[in-house]
């Protein structure tokens, strides 16, 4: 499952080959205080890195276009997960005998696979048994950053308003499938500064809201035996910002400040058989229903090359988790 991790979260995310080990089911052995514990330490970072992600790149001009002219943007957004969160502590577990051991996270090295001791008595039943760790996809990843791709479509208004809309319908295979839905809504106010609208300066408020479904089925891996086991992810993600540009012929300067933030939730439902030590075994249902939740102040800075209708652009936010932004777009003014 290891290689699927964020594409369960990430579906319009690149695709990761990575080596097939154990995943983040082999958390579900642990007891069952622990066992929510250890797979939100291990997710965590991915619903941030992507909740960031979809959030940036709105933007590369705060000019609207005139009424009804529109322009089609295809960009790469890339969130860099701090060092500190690539990893997580498995200390302080019940169930867990591993001392001040670190695990990798989701975003973490693929090498950081400790192994990995559970133990514990319910029901005047010991279950023990050994794994390891999942590890994480860092390897895999490009720039080792959360990526989230954007294809989004913004046309202009009256009154010196542009919306934009990002949409992507279910689209998957038998075992993943995922939608996006984005509307970004940008007011330019250039003519509130009264001469400023004389020069190449241009400033507009902008606020905008994401939300993405990912499902996937999970199938027997190892010590854990599946039926119609299904990992459900929803994000949602909001971002207000105020933003300026200076608009010349060739090349186009801009940026932004404001607040990014969004919520994610993590449910896997069906019949998990888990099997131990000793030829014991017992049988959770529905045994995950996790929430997450990421906010930062942002500011960015960005440079577009402007050939007629084609633009080049990219920027970088500083935020939480620091996202870079790549990409092109045709404008029909």
């Amino acid at each position: 499952m290891k290689k699927y991790v964020l594409i369960l979260i990430g579906i319009f995310a690149l695709s990761f080959n990575t080596k097939a080990q154990d995943g983040f089911e082999g958390y579900l052995l642990a007891d069952t205080d622990d066992r929510s514990k250890l797979i939100e330490a291990y997710v965590d970072p991915a619903m941030k890195g992507l909740i960031f992600s979809m959030n940036n790149g709105w933007y590369h001009t705060a000019k609207v276009h005139k009424p009804f002219g529109f322009d089609i943007a295809i960009g790469l957004n890339a969130s860099l997960v701090p060092e500190k969160d690539e990893i997580f502590s498995l200390s302080g577990l019940t169930s867990i005998n591993a001392g001040s051991i670190t695990a990798a996270s989701v975003a973490g090295s693929e090498n950081n696979t400790p192994l990995t001791t559970v133990n514990f008595t319910e029901n005047n039943v010991t279950y023990s048994t050994t794994f390891s760790a999942p590890g994480g996809v860092k390897e895999s990843l490009p720039l080792s950053a959360v990526p989230a791709p954007a294809v989004q479509i913004s046309m202009g208004l009256p009154s010196n308003f542009e919306v934009s809309l990002r949409v992507v319908p279910k689209i998957g295979s038998e075992d993943v499938k995922g939608n996006l839905l984005g509307v970004g809504l940008k007011k330019e106010i250039t003519n509130w500064f009264g001469p400023v609208g004389k020069t190449p300066l241009h400033v507009s408020l902008l606020a905008a809201y994401t939300t993405m479904t990912v499902d996937y089925n999970i199938n027997a891996t190892g010590a854990v035996d599946v039926q119609d086991g299904l990992a459900e992810f929803k994000l949602n993600a909001y971002t207000v910002q105020a933003i300026a540009s200076l608009n010349f012929p060739i090349i186009n300067i801009y940026g932004g400040i404001g607040y990014g933030s969004g919520n994610s939730t993590l449910k896997m439902t069906g019949d998990y058989t888990l099997n131990y030590n000793a030829l014991v075994s017992r049988t959770i249902t529905d045994p995950i229903d996790s929430s997450f939740d990421a906010g930062s102040f942002r500011t960015t800075a960005g440079l577009r090359l402007s050939l007629g209708f084609f633009k080049l652009y990219g920027s970088y936010t500083l935020q939480e988790y620091n996202t870079a932004n790549l990409g092109v777009a045709f404008s029909f003014r």
